[in-house]
């Protein structure tokens, strides 16, 4: 590809981009515009490209704007490992930063080609133009009103932004055209040989099983007992049950991981004994584990239904229900002992499970659900409620009108373009909307 034509690419995608994407709020503008890049790119790789798409839709589904910025961030990860791809975990956290910085590395490679084609005297005019634009056009404008009016007209507010979002995308796009260009291989050869002999490894990772399965027999009844174990302890509440085991079991969970990764990494598989070894340990360390996974969140589950639900608390169950996948795949690739495929899988089910966190449409969960618990115990937090997002709204409309009153007496969903629609915040406007009628009609 040409230097030309990659600032071609850049112009049309940034221009692109300052056309579709929304101003202020997430919105349907971000999908497109992801489309639109890949089309004029092509040379994509199929996986990461959907998944980026797929993280970037969400923003036309779901008003929650946390939850989309975690989208947002994993959508330009995946965008970048789309261009570059990767297998190995070093590769793949290279791969996902790689297009920005491509992007800084293009300015020479392009301005030798532009420099070659002749297009500098073309870039002189196009900057001579511009400048006696820009100084011209205020000064005729404050001298008549009705001109300022027409060239207000002509440039929208958000000009700046614009600017901003032009280059943003723009820069981005050449720096991918630069590395479909000249491919490079960000992973290397491993120099990390297997040194640990299986006397030196199968003592703590055994002592480690025997920890982890006496935990698990000992806890077992308690582990899953549910409301009967805090009702029947004595000083136990659902607090000290949950919230006192939710994080320590999440810590282990993260840390046994490591200890996993190292182990397989590291030990030596001279003979079949080595590799059986390997399996039996680690295969139990992982089936262990999983037991605490679902120990913790059992905890979290018991805690908010006995507390409510909050966007913390369900995302950190979410990310425990993740990590829950990964044992799974690990273990998978402990059958074999081959996981040249594990680090792109452990990626690529961190961005399903943001996407299907947005399937699920926490804030629109988490009011329904303590909607649910008050009518069981007659207890909710209305102020929580109405903090949540345009997503909850629907469910909030259900309440009873004094509670309904409280959580949406203040609540303004605004008007969405076609670049800014969502679905969550229309259906919000619609539930307000059925409110303010049947309040009219009483």
């Amino acid at each position: 590809m040409s230097p030309n034509r990659v600032l071609l690419t850049g112009a049309v995608a940034g221009i692109g981009a300052a056309v579709l994407l929304p101003s202020e709020r997430p919105g349907l503008g971000w999908a497109l515009t992801a489309l639109l890049v890949f089309a004029l790119l092509r040379k994509v790789r199929p996986a990461w490209a959907v998944l980026c798409v797929a993280l970037f839709g969400v923003g036309a589904f779901v008003a929650s704007e946390w939850l989309f910025a975690l989208c947002a961030i994993a959508g330009c990860a995946a965008a970048s490992l789309a261009i570059v791809g990767g297998r190995t975990a070093h590769g793949l956290v290279l791969g996902a930063g790689a297009v920005p910085v491509a992007a800084v590395r293009a300015a020479p490679w392009l301005a030798r080609g532009v420099k070659e084609s002749g297009a500098p005297r073309m870039a002189r005019s196009v900057l001579v133009t511009v400048g006696l634009l820009l100084l011209f056009a205020p000064l005729l404008a404050s001298a008549d009103a009705a001109f300022a009016e027409l060239l207000g007209s002509a440039v929208p507010e958000e000009s700046g932004q614009s600017v901003v979002v032009f280059l943003a995308i723009g820069l981005g796009t050449v720096g991918a055209c630069y590395l479909l260009a000249s491919p490079v291989d960000l992973d290397g050869q491993s120099d990390v040989r297997r040194t640990v002999a299986r006397r030196d490894w199968v003592l703590p990772v055994g002592a480690l099983v025997a920890l982890f399965g006496v935990f698990v027999a000992v806890q077992i009844r308690t582990l899953f007992a549910g409301d009967e174990h805090v009702i029947t302890t004595a000083d136990l509440t659902y607090a000290d049950h949950a919230r006192g085991g939710f994080w320590q079991l999440l810590a282990v969970t993260v840390l046994t991981l490591g200890v996993i990764a190292v182990v397989a990494r590291l030990a030596r598989l001279d003979s079949p004994t080595d590799r059986r070894w390997l399996r039996v340990l680690l295969g139990a360390l992982i089936l262990l584990t999983l037991v605490i996974v679902a120990s913790a969140l059992t905890r979290m589950w018991l805690y908010q239904q006995a507390y409510g639900f909050t966007v913390l608390r369900v995302l950190v169950s979410a990310c425990e229900l993740w990590l829950g996948a990964v044992y799974v795949l690990v273990l998978a690739a402990g059958v074999r002992l081959r996981g040249d495929w594990l680090a792109r899988a452990v990626v690529g089910t961190g961005f399903a499970a943001l996407v299907a966190l947005a399937a699920l449409n926490p804030d629109r969960f988490i009011a329904e659900r303590n909607i649910d618990r008050w009518y069981e115990t007659g207890k909710v937090d209305v102020r929580y409620l109405a903090k949540l997002s345009d997503d909850a709204v629907p469910a909030l409309a259900a309440l009873p009108p004094a509670l309904r009153g409280c959580a949406l007496e203040f609540r303004r969903v605004q008007a969405d373009d076609w670049r800014s629609w969502n679905l969550g915040r229309q259906r919000a406007r619609a539930a307000l909307a059925d409110v303010r009628l049947a309040e009219c009609a009483r």
